[in-house]
């Protein structure tokens, strides 16, 4: 299985346009972060975990040439507008399945009702097949088991995925004892770490080493990052032992 990280920058992304922030400034290609995303390949297949603005871009730059289906973690723009440029895979694929909350696929609906809506269904628009999952209940996609985790954005609630002994978390603020068993013997989590301070609705460093350590990992490596962080080079060097930050276009091998 492979892991190919396409985004791992907050909602903003890294730049923030017109910021003059120093990592913003930065020269290195390791602080320019796109807006938070995976994919993941097993079998021949590739699934993506979340579509956001930087989709198309994303894809472009990995050269994909196809898609499989997407998994959303939840609603919120970073991480579900780059759905109507999924139309580029289905023109030539047929439906792509999505799969989300309940409450994650009825925003889709209103949020693109020309892609949704049959009355309102735009010729060209992406063509997409609905798949409502919970965090009660596991699914199959290419023959693994896919393992929903529920964590809680500030109020709102997000799914994570575990396939085999990976799991990807984002815009984690808490998450139950019940959801941490899910996690346990891990090679591999990935998991949000938006800056140094504290913020309402994510995980701060400190408190993502807390779940961290609660859930025990072989290794980590850190996403949904902002320019509030630091600059890549510094605060990898300040990391525990097998705590990583991700990095746009960082692939990883998993057996």
């Amino acid at each position: 299985m492979k892991i190919i990280f396409l985004g791992t920058g907050t909602s903003q992304g890294i730049p923030i346009p017109g910021s003059d922030h120093p990592v913003c400034l930065s020269s290195d290609p390791k602080d320019k972060r796109l807006r938070s995303s995976i994919m993941i390949e097993w079998d021949n297949s590739k699934y993506l975990i979340d579509c956001g603005p930087d989709f198309r871009q994303q894809m472009l730059k990995i050269k994909c040439n196809k898609i499989n289906g997407v998994l959303f973690t939840h609603e919120h723009a970073d991480h579900i507008r780059g759905l109507d440029d999924i139309r580029a895979y289905s023109l030539r694929q047929g439906k792509i399945p999505i799969y989300g909350s309940k409450r994650l696929i009825e925003s889709l609906k209103n949020y693109y009702p020309y892609i949704f809506n049959i009355k309102q269904k735009y010729p060209g628009s992406a063509s997409i097949e609905v798949n409502t999952i919970t965090k009660k209940k596991s699914f199959y996609l290419s023959n693994k088991e896919i393992i929903p985790i529920e964590v809680m954005h500030q109020k709102l609630p997000v799914l994570g995925f575990r396939i085999d002994k990976f799991a990807y978390l984002t815009d984690v603020k808490t998450i139950s004892s019940d959801e941490i068993n899910k996690l346990l013997n891990l090679e591999v989590l990935v998991i949000n770490a938006l800056r140094l301070e504290r913020h309402p609705s994510h995980l701060n460093l400190d408190e993502a080493l807390t779940i961290i350590k609660s859930i025990n990992p072989k290794k980590t490596f850190l996403t949904h990052i902002s320019n509030q962080l630091g600059f890549h080079k510094e605060v990898s060097k300040k990391l525990p032992e097998n705590i990583f930050l991700a990095y746009d276009g960082l692939e990883l091998n998993l057996n």
